[in-house]
């Protein structure tokens, strides 16, 4: 039971998120490649698919009773191949690396999962094992949603690539739109016009200013963030604009809430339309991720700790994983997985020695906990 030549078949099937790049090939060939490989390791299969063609998988290998259940989760949908330099499905091992699209993020976390619980059930445990790989955390993360409506655990390791360091927190994030009013009128009329792209130059300067001044710091993270990611607005180059949209991303800390970043943002917006002459602007609020911290006393916590083999390098992630999600249903998680490089990049890796150590991790956590 090789972690690498897992990996290395996982690596030779597309699994592009189609919610990413359309028409892409989304979860089912790997669901069914992974379903036949934990039938035949003894594990119950469980096939989740409320989205017809993006399903997730549950693999469950029940315990001999009073034992504490453990769930590892991965994701098993990629982002595109286009522009990676070579091959992405056909996994080529250089300097003692593994290389192709999802090597990193996150399929040598998976195929690490799926290994050491292989490993781990050989000999019965206490507590249920059960290995969740989901579809589409690269988009919207629907796959660990739906897990979550069926399954549950005392525990989880996300297994997220952390250079085999101990992630016990990371940023969540909050979507907006800004709509910003002008008044249409010819170019020749300003006095008849509201220019709702220079309108928009205020609140901009703005936001950029409060991402300046936010104080709410975490002992890992750092600060929140906020930028503008798009904007749109004009009809032609003979009119003043009458409408001016731009989208922002806040990154939140533990200790921020969608509901007081949004307060923040209103209260940059009031300000404007009590200061700038014409301002008018609307507020929506989008999507939104909760941040995500492990309490560090927690038995997970401690039980990976004690299976690393050396002192831990505890750190936190600047990105969003469905870490939050687990944690927001109970269930106490950590994420550990791979070192390497290259996610979403042109060229991307992972480094085989810590493939290796990572399922060695895994399968001692695993009987330590469940054992």
């Amino acid at each position: 039971m090789n972690p690498r030549d897992l990996l290395a078949e996982l690596i030779a099937i597309d699994s592009v998120n189609p919610d990413l790049v359309p028409g892409g090939n989304g979860e089912s060939a790997i669901v069914a490649f992974c379903a036949e490989w934990f039938s035949a390791n003894g594990f119950e299969v469980h096939r989740l698919e409320q989205r017809p063609g993006r399903p997730s998988l549950v693999a469950v290998a029940k315990g001999t009773g009073g034992g504490k259940s453990l769930m590892l989760n991965g994701h098993i949908d990629t982002v595109g191949t286009a522009g990676y330099d070579g091959d992405p499905l056909a996994p080529e091992i250089r300097d003692g690396k593994m290389f192709g699209r999802g090597t990193f993020d996150m399929k040598g976390g998976v195929a690490a999962m799926m290994v050491a619980a292989a490993k781990a059930t050989q000999r019965p445990l206490r507590g249920d094992v059960i290995v969740a790989c989901v579809a589409d955390e690269e988009h919207g993360s629907f796959g660990t949603e739906e897990v979550l409506t069926r399954f549950t655990a005392d525990a989880a390791i996300v297994t997220e690539p952390s250079h085999l360091e101990v992630t016990l927190a990371h940023k969540g994030f909050v979507w907006f739109d800004v709509e910003i009013e002008g008044k249409a009128a010819h170019g020749s009329r300003p006095e008849l016009g509201v220019d709702a792209i220079a309108k928009a130059g205020h609140f901009l300067v703005a936001l950029e200013q409060l991402g300046q001044r936010l104080k709410h710091e975490h002992h890992l993270l750092g600060t929140g963030t906020v930028h503008a990611s798009l904007i749109s607005g004009g009809e032609e180059a003979s009119t003043y604009p009458s409408s001016c949209r731009i989208t922002l991303e806040r990154r939140t800390v533990p200790g921020e809430t969608p509901e007081s970043v949004e307060a923040e943002l209103a209260a940059v917006l009031d300000h404007l339309t009590a200061t700038v002459p014409d301002f008018r602007a609307t507020l929506t609020r989008g999507l939104s991720r909760e941040p995500f911290e492990a309490d560090p006393q927690s038995e997970i916590v401690r039980t990976l700790i004690e299976n690393l083999g050396a002192p831990p390098i505890i750190r936190a992630e600047p990105f969003w994983t469905d870490c939050a999600l687990l944690d927001a249903a109970g269930i106490p998680g950590v994420l550990f997985g791979v070192d390497g490089a290259g996610a979403h990049a042109a060229t991307e890796y992972v480094d085989l020695a810590s493939l290796d150590r990572l399922t060695d991790v895994l399968t001692r956590t695993i009987t330590g906990f469940c054992g």
